[in-house]
């Protein structure tokens, strides 16, 4: 069962889903999977880990852009087979996405088939992950549409034109490429009372206008002893509101993209702290001695 599916029982391991493809970025997975295998829900007790890892590939063995081969646990028919399973997908970015949009393969079905569920089931919470120019991906799939999004610099204005050619194609929303380090819709936690307040990110508007969560503002809310992330719901009195999820963008799927790959590094360590505690969040970066840059965060569910 999954970690975050069921408030009401024991805190569980979140499953997470690596979906790789030939000439992904090394850095886009050994990043992310250095941050969350260390992520501990008592750091006192490594048998408490808050993440459970797997890679799912074209072949059984899938080589990086820089020459490093990650042996697959299952491929894409057996992982779309299990897909109810994991909460968390995560798609690395690297010379061979161009390749995927190019010839229209894996993980862009995966990733449409992965939203279609959180759509027919919106009472789950589910995220997707893109690192670096993986939000191309999303982009081509149209699952982008009424979101914020950013991808590396670079790659900027291929990201606008693909999300116009999705709206256009699909006769839906717009989506705003945001200069970021990473961007968060579908967010869930407590805002806290000002943005100095906020361990997470930075709210921000769609035209860049930074948002102070004070007395008077439509996402403020109370500070909450409660740790921030979706186990919080067992300490919390306040519960989300499924069928508001429902009306939101890919049924309130939780759509992280970041800039380049030291980004997914800063977008993992949010996940650890919305997923198990700010505090294990903060004691992996310290540990790696790496410091987290924040990113920021666009309609926060915190109904």
């Amino acid at each position: 069962m999954s970690a975050i599916a069921d408030t009401e029982g024991p805190i569980e391991v979140v499953k997470v889903l690596f979906v790789l493809y030939n000439n992904y970025n090394t850095l886009d997975v050994a990043g992310p999977l250095e941050v969350l295998s260390r992520a501990l829900h008592d750091p006192k007790d490594k048998n408490s880990k808050g993440f459970e890892c797997q890679f799912v590939g074209t072949a059984a063995a899938m080589k990086s852009v820089q020459g490093l081969t990650i042996k697959a646990d299952m491929d894409y028919d057996d992982a779309t087979d299990e897909l109810e399973d994991y909460d968390v997908i995560i798609v690395p970015g690297g010379d061979g996405v161009f390749d995927v949009l190019k010839d229209k393969t894996e993980p862009l079905h995966i990733l449409s088939k992965y939203v279609e569920m959180q759509e027919r089931n919106p009472a789950k919470e589910r995220t997707i992950l893109a690192i670096d120019t993986a939000a191309l991906l999303l982009a081509q799939q149209g699952l982008l549409q009424g979101l914020a999004a950013t991808t590396h610099p670079d790659y900027y204005t291929r990201l606008e034109t693909l999300c116009q050619e999705a709206s256009i194609r699909d006769t839906s929303l717009r989506t705003d490429v945001m200069e970021e380090r990473y961007v968060v819709n579908n967010a869930r936690f407590d805002l806290g009372e000002n943005p100095d307040e906020n361990p997470y990110i930075i709210k921000k508007t769609r035209d860049g206008e930074l948002v102070p969560a004070g007395p008077n503002t439509q996402h403020a809310r109370r500070k909450s002893i409660a740790r921030k992330g979706s186990n919080a719901w067992k300490e919390s009195r306040r519960r989300e509101s499924i069928a508001r999820r429902a009306e939101l963008p890919l049924g309130g799927m939780r759509v992280i993209t970041t800039g380049g790959v030291t980004a997914g590094l800063d977008a993992a360590l949010y996940l650890v702290g919305s997923l198990v505690s700010h505090e294990s969040a903060l004691e992996v970066a310290r540990v790696m001695q790496y410091t987290w840059v924040k990113g920021v965060t666009v309609d926060a569910i915190d109904v």
